[in-house]
């Protein structure tokens, strides 16, 4: 699979995007709240801008690298913040190691020109994971354990070969990596900017891992009934935060490293919320809840960071050869398999 990105060409996709979902004006209705003034982390006082229809002002591109993981490493097990020396030193070691050029016979990237892996989060938390406090997924249920061990072999290592739909989505080109829903890079290392735009009823998320995009509706309206890959969204504004509640999974989700699954269902119910709290950060939190699969909930949470960076084309399906080979070299080894197993039973 090639992770070489592309720019849009022209101005002509941009130029569409604006114009589609550009303000306009409705007759009658009521004039914006006033913004008020807010004291930020950093004890500056900031104005949040509203767009003209009086909503909080969440729309541009925004940034989510971070080398901070999903979960907790076991060496943190009792550790939620860093120091500021363990920081610097875990960012020096992700540089020397993206630096590193594969010795003969490894396999590895050719070029470290393309990480964009960030940094530890401002507040050098060790998870995105918020809660539990011990900043792990929770356990599967006994169902949820089931289904992550159906698709582990007995040697400990994936058994995804019998056809391309056992493979995970990322690889097959159909959702990201990190794109979600719920957006998290946990320790992914490209492609980790989202754009957003807002109209009066609606807001557009664009991803630029797989150049997804989801058009949230704010009117109130109840779910649909069709399942999609990146689940049925509502949104509605409670404050200054978006909060999106999305239902109606077509699959389940890549949650744990290269799993297609970790357990989750397509039951899965994400409720996530978007508030800005200063002119350069977007605070992303996430919360998953599926009983059938853990045995709580649990929330992450993600600084965004205001950029003008572009937003590129992962190009993904083009060029795509390495589902071929996955499959070709699975069929390899069975076909070595039954070869092995005629010559034993030819003794």
């Amino acid at each position: 699979m090639t992770h070489q990105r592309s720019a849009l060409s022209g101005g002509l996709v941009v130029a569409i995007a604006v114009v589609s979902l550009a303000w306009v004006p409705v007759a009658g209705q009521a004039p914006p709240p006033v913004a008020k003034a807010r004291t930020t982390i950093t004890g500056k006082t900031w104005t949040p801008p509203r767009t003209p229809d009086g909503q909080p002002d969440l729309q541009g591109v925004w940034s989510f690298a971070t080398i901070t993981p999903l979960e907790r490493p076991d060496a943190f097990a009792n550790k939620q913040v860093l120091t500021d020396e363990e920081a610097t030193a875990q960012e020096q070691e992700t540089r020397i190691r993206d630096a590193r050029v594969p010795g003969e016979g490894e396999t590895g990237t050719y070029s470290a020109f393309w990480w964009d892996r960030g940094k530890t989060v401002p507040d050098k938390r060790t998870s995105l994971i918020v809660d539990p406090p011990d900043g792990k997924i929770p356990p599967f249920t006994p169902e949820g354990q089931k289904r992550e061990d159906a698709v582990v072999a007995v040697n400990g290592q994936r058994q995804l070969t019998n056809g391309p739909e056992d493979r995970n989505l990322a690889e097959r080109c159909i959702m990201g990596f990190n794109s979600g829903p719920p957006m998290s890079v946990g320790g992914r290392g490209y492609n980790s900017n989202v754009q957003l735009f807002q109209t009066p009823g609606y807001v557009a998320i664009l991803n630029e891992m797989v150049h997804n995009a989801r058009i949230v509706p704010l009117d109130g309206r109840p779910h649909g009934n069709i399942r999609q890959w990146v689940g049925d969204s509502r949104g509605r504004w409670e404050g200054d935060t978006l909060v999106i509640d999305t239902t109606k999974f077509y699959s389940a989700l890549m949650l744990r490293g290269q799993s297609p699954s970790g357990g989750s269902n397509p039951n899965m119910h994400l409720v996530e919320r978007f508030r800005r709290i200063d002119a350069n950060t977007l605070l992303y939190e996430f919360t998953l809840d599926d009983p059938t699969t853990w045995t709580r909930p649990w929330t992450a949470a993600v600084p965004m960071t205001k950029t003008q960076d572009q937003i590129y084309e992962y190009a993904c399906h083009e060029g795509n050869y390495g589902l071929r080979g996955i499959l070709a070299g699975a069929r390899a080894v069975d076909k070595a398999a039954e070869v092995a197993a005629n010559k034993e039973g030819s003794k």
